[in-house]
C-alpha cells in the first residue's frame, strides 16, 4: 500500500514539473488568489483558496479545480489556465487544498465517500460559503481536477449531483473505485485497471448515494492517456461506463472524431458541444497529460461560448459586430504575456461579409522567431513561413464577427505580432 502511495506521489511531482512548464504569465490584473478561513463545517481540516476576477459577473458561474497528489490550491491556481479563462469570462474559481501529508485527497473512506465526513463536507462547504457571499449562479457550477483531483471531481458530481452541472476529469477514475475498507488511500486494483464492473453496477454506485434523487445529473467530460501508467488506461472506459448509465445512455458513441493529432473523442447522448459524456482519449501519452488550452475545451464542455466577449455568461451569449473585411477573413496575431525564454500569443480570426466555416492563415517570421507548442489549431512550418488551419470545430466564424482567441501558441525569440493573411478554408 505504502508502495504505490510513493509511485503516484512520484508521478504527480513529475506532473507538477510539467505544470510549471506549460504555465505561462497571465495578463496583468489586480485581482489575487485569497485563503479564506472559518468557512463553514470542515472535518478534514482542508484549506480554501479563492479567485474573483475583477470583472466578476453580477452573478458568476463557479468553478471548483482541485488539485493533484503533492499539489494544492496556490499551485493549482498558477500551474492552470482557469484563473485567466476567469478574466476572460467573469466566472469565479475555487481552489480546495488539502493538509494531510499525502496532499491527496479522501476519494476511499465511506465517509467522504457519502458525503457524511472528510473531504466531501469541507469542499461543499467551501462552495457554500462562496454561493451565499457572491450570488452565484446555481445553473453553472462545475467541477474539474487533475489525478487525484481528477477522482475527486468524480466524487463530488456523484455525492452532490443537484449542485453541479458538469465536470471534467484528467486523468481520474469512478466514483468508488477507490474505496477501501482498511484505512488505507490508497487502491492497487483501482490504480493498475483491474476493477472491471457493468455499466448498470457503476451506474448503481451514483444511484445509490442519491436515493430518491430524479434531478437532472451532471455531464462528465472524461480525458485519458494510453500510456498511463499510475491510474491504468481502463479507467477510462469505466468511467464512460458510469456516466452513460447514470444518464440512461448507452455506450455507442454518437459522435467520434479527432480533434487533433492522437486526440480520440467521442461523445454520448448527443453529439454537439455540451453532450451527457465527452470522452477524449490521448494516444501516446501518459498520466500527465495536462496542457495548456484543455482547459478551455473543459470550459466549453461546460457550456460557455469562448467565443463571446469576456465576462459572458453562457446562458446569455453575446457577440458584437466587428466590421470585419469586406470580403473573405482576416487575423490578428495578439501577444498575451512574454518571460525571458518565451512568449505567448492568442490569434483573433474574424470573418468579412460572409460567414466562413473554416480559415487557413500565413505569415512570415521577421527575424528568426518560431512556434514552440500551439493549441486549437493545426500548424506546419517552412523556414519563417507558418500556416496554420482550423481544427474543425472552431472553424466557423458568423458574417462580420470575430472569433477572439481562435488558437494560440507560445513563441521563441523577440515577441512579434506578424502581418497574417487569412483566406477561408
Amino acid at each position: 500500500m505504502r508502495r504505490g502511495m510513493i509511485a503516484l506521489a512520484a508521478a504527480v511531482v513529475v506532473a507538477a514539473t510539467a505544470l510549471v512548464a506549460v504555465m505561462m504569465p497571465r495578463p496583468a490584473s489586480a485581482a489575487s488568489l485569497t485563503e479564506i478561513t472559518n468557512f463553514g463545517a470542515n472535518p478534514s481540516n482542508l484549506q480554501m483558496y479563492l479567485y474573483v476576477p475583477d470583472g466578476v459577473d453580477p452573478e458568476p458561474a463557479l468553478v471548483v479545480a482541485i488539485h493533484y497528489c503533492t499539489g494544492s490550491g496556490p499551485a493549482m491556481h498558477s500551474g492552470t489556465e482557469w484563473a485567466q479563462l476567469a478574466d476572460q469570462y467573469g466566472f469565479i474559481v475555487l481552489y480546495p487544498s488539502v493538509t494531510r501529508s499525502s496532499k491527496c485527497w479522501d476519494v476511499s473512506s465511506a465517509a467522504s465517500l457519502a458525503g457524511t465526513g472528510s473531504d466531501t463536507v469541507g469542499v461543499k462547504s467551501m462552495m457554500d460559503w462562496v454561493s451565499s457571499n457572491y450570488d452565484v449562479d446555481p445553473d453553472q457550477v462545475y467541477s474539474t481536477g487533475i489525478s487525484s483531483g481528477a477522482m475527486m471531481t468524480n466524487v463530488m458530481l456523484a455525492v452532490y449531483p443537484e449542485v453541479f452541472e458538469a465536470g471534467a476529469s484528467f486523468s481520474g477514475v469512478p466514483y468508488t473505485c477507490f474505496a477501501t475498507t482498511n484505512g488505507s488511500e490508497w487502491n492497487s486494483e483501482c490504480s493498475g485497471g483491474t476493477i472491471n464492473r457493468t455499466p448498470q453496477q457503476w451506474g448503481d454506485a451514483v444511484r445509490s448515494a442519491n436515493p430518491g434523487y430524479s434531478g437532472p445529473w451532471p455531464r462528465m467530460q472524461v480525458w485519458h492517456g494510453t500510456n498511463d501508467d499510475t491510474l491504468r488506461y481502463p479507467n477510462f472506459q469505466e468511467q464512460i461506463d458510469q456516466w452513460t448509465n447514470v444518464h440512461g445512455t448507452d455506450q455507442t458513441a454518437d459522435l467520434s472524431d479527432t480533434p487533433q493529432a492522437n486526440w480520440n473523442r467521442t461523445r454520448y447522448g448527443g453529439t454537439g458541444s455540451q453532450p451527457a459524456v465527452e470522452a477524449i482519449s490521448l494516444q501516446g501519452i501518459g498520466h500527465n497529460l495536462y496542457s495548456w488550452g484543455m482547459a478551455s475545451r473543459a470550459l466549453e464542455f461546460f457550456g460557455y461560448d469562448t467565443d463571446v466577449d469576456p465576462t459572458t455568461s453562457p446562458t446569455d451569449p453575446v457577440t458584437t459586430p466587428t466590421g470585419g473585411p469586406s470580403g473573405g477573413c482576416s487575423a490578428v496575431v495578439k501577444i498575451v504575456s512574454s518571460w525571458n525564454s518565451g512568449w505567448q500569443a492568442n490569434v483573433d480570426v474574424t470573418a468579412g461579409v460572409s460567414a466562413i466555416s473554416g480559415w487557413r492563415l500565413t505569415w512570415t517570421w521577421p527575424s528568426g522567431q518560431a512556434i514552440t507548442s500551439h493549441w486549437n489549431a493545426t500548424v506546419t512550418t517552412s523556414g519563417s513561413s507558418v500556416t496554420a488551419t482550423d481544427v474543425d470545430w472552431n472553424g466557423s466564424v458568423p458574417a462580420g464577427q470575430t472569433k477572439t482567441s481562435a488558437w494560440g501558441f507560445i513563441g521563441s525569440g523577440a515577441a512579434v505580432a506578424p502581418a497574417v493573411t487569412c483566406a477561408p478554408a
